[in-house]
């Protein structure tokens, strides 16, 4: 869906030059979208409560992605502030951090959900973030060697001193969204994560949107 000069529901009016692409991603489900160097993308909790997986890859070489890992080791911190640059696995930065209109809890800790993990719960066969990448990365041609480490928009996972993680629910609002800006072409990808045994999507998944500005 793409909206010209029009007040939209997200947030914004826009107007003028500016252009909104909105892609839905339904709960339990991922999408994939394409965005260009110096363009915005906004992941959105339509309705609240619901965290998302989030990937991103180099346009050019999809073997390149978003790491977690080298993101702490650059901003030596659990995750960004905005300003901050996520980077990739060769050091290069993909996207940056520009606004979150969220309380602020995201996670760059927990591993994406997969088969293995629900067969695990004694749910096989149970919908994960990690097919909904893979399934979102095929319709564009693409695929991948092994699923990396995701950012995980609005879940929440505090650390105690004692080191243990805690596994809460989402507190992010209907609306809340997180916006970052390309610093490179890339393609991104949301997974509306589909747990719905642990809690943190409070009670069941729901929709996600990507906003592509």
């Amino acid at each position: 869906m793409k909206l010209h000069g029009l007040a939209c529901p997200s947030g914004g009016v826009l107007g003028g030059m500016v252009t909104m692409e909105r892609t839905l991603v339904p709960a339990g489900e991922g999408r994939a979208v394409r965005v260009a160097a110096g363009r915005r993308v906004r992941v959105v909790d339509v309705e609240g409560g619901q965290v998302g997986d989030l990937f991103a890859f180099a346009a050019d070489d999809p073997r390149e992605h978003l790491s977690a890992a080298h993101t702490r080791s650059v901003t030596s911190r659990l995750f960004p502030r905005v300003g901050e640059a996520f980077v990739t696995d060769r050091r290069r930065p993909i996207l940056t951090l520009e606004g979150d209109t969220s309380p602020g809890s995201h996670d760059m800790l927990i591993a994406a959900c997969d088969p293995a993990r629900y067969e695990g719960l004694g749910v096989p066969g149970h919908a994960s973030c990690a097919g909904n990448l893979e399934s979102a990365l095929a319709e564009m041609g693409l695929s991948i060697a092994t699923v990396p480490q995701p950012v995980n928009v609005f879940m929440r996972i505090p650390v105690e001193e004692s080191g243990r993680l805690r596994w809460l629910a989402a507190e992010s609002r209907a609306g809340d969204a997180v916006t970052f800006e390309a610093a490179m072409d890339c393609v991104v990808v949301v997974s509306a994560c589909p747990q719905d045994l642990a809690g943190i999507n409070g009670d069941g998944p729901t929709p996600m949107a990507i906003d592509v500005l």
